[in-house]
């Protein structure tokens, strides 16, 4: 993709027909009995967002590890899959850890299958994804296939919080910012010339703002922020509107239990709803971490959460996506 496909891309996002999106019948909720968090924010999400009993599988997963072996996440896999009806298009993990199969992302690895030769090394290109720039559902993208994404649980109030602003997010279009930062972490803007160019989207009600700067301070209208940072500062000036998608290009922010960097949680937890970061040193190609242009076409097109981040990553195989998956404020 080059600068000159952007301007396109935001004038077919503005006038747009919705692609076919996630319904709550499509998605699976999965459990862990052995954590009772995930019990009690599982039970919420189904009732809030009306998934049927069917699409709730419960496993056992002890310990709370933040890393499986590829062997074990196989047979977590096996006894997901061997539950499910096939007209599940995604799950919903309803949990913080584990985040990760060795080098992997695990909401990667359940979609896409386990990349053994990415973890030989890290650094090297990822495989592409079939779902990158998708416009159908992913079972027609490519046989068989389910996204995944994770619910964190480190705190019931929190994820209750969570799905209430994907819930929240379907009820109305508000005047909205979109906000893309070049910083002064010159590794981290790899994805810079995809960061579409100051001005409007009138259908949407989304004003687009490119700036140069270290961070946001005090902006009360954000839906989209998207930067290169190791840390972002100044997160509790802002407020996030419901179905903010939020994300900082650096190399383990999917490290959701570490302190190396920032973790993606911060994000959630400062009310963004679905965030998106590597669990392992990706170096910083751009196409493993959420094209900008591609996000916001997908998500002011329509498309659910979940969807339009997975449409986003060209090669997620590092990647943990994290959040409410339904939450669209742009469907209609």
């Amino acid at each position: 993709m080059r600068q000159s496909f952007i301007l396109p891309v935001l004038l077919a996002a503005s006038a747009a027909t919705a692609a076919p999106a996630l319904q709550p019948a499509q998605l699976a909720i999965i459990i862990n009995d052995e954590e009772p968090n995930s019990v009690a924010l599982g039970e919420y999400y189904r009732t809030a967002r009306g998934i049927p009993d069917a699409n709730v599988v419960h496993v056992r997963i002890p310990g709370k590890p933040r890393t499986l072996t590829a062997d074990q996440f196989a047979s977590l896999k096996a006894e997901i899959d061997g539950r499910l009806k096939p007209e599940v298009q995604a799950v919903l993990m309803v949990w913080t850890a584990p985040y990760a199969v060795e080098c992997n992302g695990i909401t990667a690895a359940y979609a896409l299958g386990f990349d053994a030769e990415q973890c030989s090394k890290t650094c090297a290109p990822g495989k592409p994804s079939p779902y990158f720039n998708a416009t159908a559902l992913p079972g027609a993208t490519q046989q068989g296939m389910r996204l995944a994404m994770l619910l964190p649980t480190e705190s019931v109030e929190e994820g209750k919080a969570l799905i209430d602003r994907g819930k929240a997010s379907g009820f109305r279009i508000p005047n909205a910012g979109a906000y893309y930062l070049v910083t002064s972490e010159k590794p981290r803007n790899s994805r810079a010339p995809f960061f579409p160019k100051a001005g409007a989207i009138p259908q949407r009600k989304l004003t687009i703002h490119t700036l140069r700067d270290d961070a946001l301070e005090g902006r009360k209208d954000i839906m989209f922020y998207q930067t290169g940072k190791a840390r972002v500062e100044k997160l509790d000036t802002l407020q996030f509107l419901p179905g903010a998608l939020a994300d900082h290009l650096t190399s383990v922010g999917g490290d959701l239990l570490g302190n190396a960097q920032m973790s993606s949680l911060r994000w959630l937890q400062s009310g963004a709803t679905a965030s998106y970061g590597t669990v392992s040193e990706p170096c910083n190609f751009w196409q493993k971490f959420s094209n900008p242009a591609v996000l916001l076409r997908h998500y002011v097109g329509g498309s659910t959460a979940i969807e339009a981040y997975w449409r986003s990553v060209a090669w997620p195989a590092q990647g943990v996506f994290i959040g409410e998956p339904l939450a669209a404020p742009y469907r209609r």
